[in-house]
């Protein structure tokens, strides 16, 4: 609501003849000036700092102070204190009856009824208003369960996207280009050329794109403001600029997405009809699970096997760590760093940092493990990503002996692919002021 449309002479006039009256309010002068009483008293404050003043309290019939000295501490019996509040209840049947209001309307202290019931809500309780504990525990039982229900329906949505796009799995050598923590409008635009002309040239077999591809920082831990939020937009980002453009460059790719922890994020709050959801996604009427991550338009894979009703924190990582996929039998694609305890040759994303991990097993002799860089400009404003690496990987794999063999191509200001050098544009600097530095 707006301010009181009364100029500062005439606010305090009126303020002062409501505290001149003895049962007056807060709530009756908002009133009679139209507007919610939050909005008097916030001007009541702007007034009393800009002019220097103190205005005086207005009294409210309707909120009197309640002095326990002033009451009465008579010896009633547990009945008699129930009779006192039932009264109370029959004076006011349409108002929540509170420990003050029960004061005012019997002039007795919270030392007659609070040694029989301890508590003014199990008192209410006693005298058969308001929820039992039963009853109370009952209601948020059902409220959990009709959470996970929902919780499972887009659960069956996304197990249903695993394998719907499966492509040709013969030969013996296969190539999977790999690309991790994307976070849709904050892509490196020189990350996202050169992943994507590589598709181009390479006609890799699968592309992995190894979660947390879209960021939607809307809904993380970041304080984020609100003025920038455009949800719309960043999924239609990664539709246009990441799947769209994917698909077109290697046509008769598997594209395989594994559900990272920003994924499980959104789906997590489509799952709870999220009321700052709805709104955001007002423009995308009938929205669900594939349409979200555009797996019919683009012919992708959606891997997520985790379990959407976790609750916890250290649960719900338990779980996203489950969203992993093994290539041929001999490559583990896991968004966490969890996945390198399985003892295979493999990649995870996630901490936006390049490392190897060599290791050997009888199974699949000397292998590396590989934690991939991510995809998104080291420069957003709400992440610490000057420590951050950058790049992607392409993973050689020969489905006859179970050998891996690792290409993992680091982005600066250039990159090289296969013996083909990309060079960062100046539209492309991440960094204002990086190439000016450089050259």
């Amino acid at each position: 609501m707006a301010s009181p449309a009364v100029t500062t002479v005439e606010f305090i006039a009126r303020w002062n003849a409501h505290a001149d009256r003895g049962d007056s309010s807060v709530r009756k002068l908002a009133d009679e000036l139209g507007v919610h009483e939050r909005n008097v008293q916030q001007r009541r404050a702007r007034i009393e700092e800009s002019e220097g003043i103190i205005l005086r309290s207005i009294s409210s019939a309707e909120r009197p102070r309640v002095d326990q000295s002033d009451l009465e501490a008579p010896e009633l019996t547990r009945d008699q204190c129930i009779e006192k509040l039932l009264g109370v209840h029959a004076k006011y049947p349409h108002k929540w009856i509170t420990s003050r209001q029960f004061a005012i309307e019997t002039r007795l202290k919270d030392t007659v009824w609070s040694k029989f019931f301890g508590t003014f809500e199990e008192f209410n309780r006693q005298a058969g208003h308001g929820k039992t504990r039963q009853q109370s525990q009952f209601g948020k039982q059902i409220a959990k369960h009709v959470s996970v229900d929902r919780y499972r329906e887009y659960g069956e949505q996304r197990l249903q996207y695993a394998e719907n796009y499966l492509r040709d799995t013969t030969g013996r050598f296969k190539t999977i280009l790999v690309a991790s923590d994307i976070h849709d409008v904050d892509a490196d635009p020189f990350y996202l050329r050169t992943l994507i002309d590589t598709a181009r040239r390479v006609q890799p077999d699968i592309i992995c794109l190894n979660g947390d591809i879209f960021d939607l920082p809307e809904f993380s831990k970041y304080t984020v403001d609100p003025r920038t939020w455009d949800v719309v937009g960043r999924i239609q980002f990664v539709h246009t600029e990441i799947l769209g453009a994917l698909r077109t460059a290697a046509p008769n790719a598997q594209i395989d997405l594994l559900e990272g922890n920003h994924e499980f994020r959104l789906v997590r709050h489509m799952a709870d009809a999220n009321p700052a959801m709805m709104a955001l996604l007002s423009e995308l009427h009938g929205m669900n699970v594939a349409k979200m991550f555009g797996l019919d338009r683009y012919e992708v894979n959606y891997i997520a096997k985790s379990d959407l009703s976790a609750y916890r924190q250290s649960d719900i990582k338990q779980e996203i760590a489950r969203n992993f996929k093994i290539y041929y039998d001999c490559a583990l694609a896991h968004h966490f760093p969890e996945g390198r305890a399985k003892g295979m040759p493999g990649w995870n994303g996630h901490h936006h940092k390049h490392q190897v991990w060599p290791n050997e097993s009888p199974q699949f002799g000397p292998f590396e493990w590989h934690q991939l860089g991510a995809g998104h400009r080291r420069n957003a404003g709400y992440c610490d990503g000057e420590r951050w690496h950058n790049g992607f990987m392409l993973a050689h794999v020969d489905t006859h002996t179970k050998a891996t063999q690792f290409e993992y191509i680091q982005m600066h200001d250039f990159a090289v692919v296969g013996g083909l050098r990309y060079t960062r544009l100046p539209s492309e600097a991440w960094n204002a002021g990086q190439l000016e530095k450089a050259a």
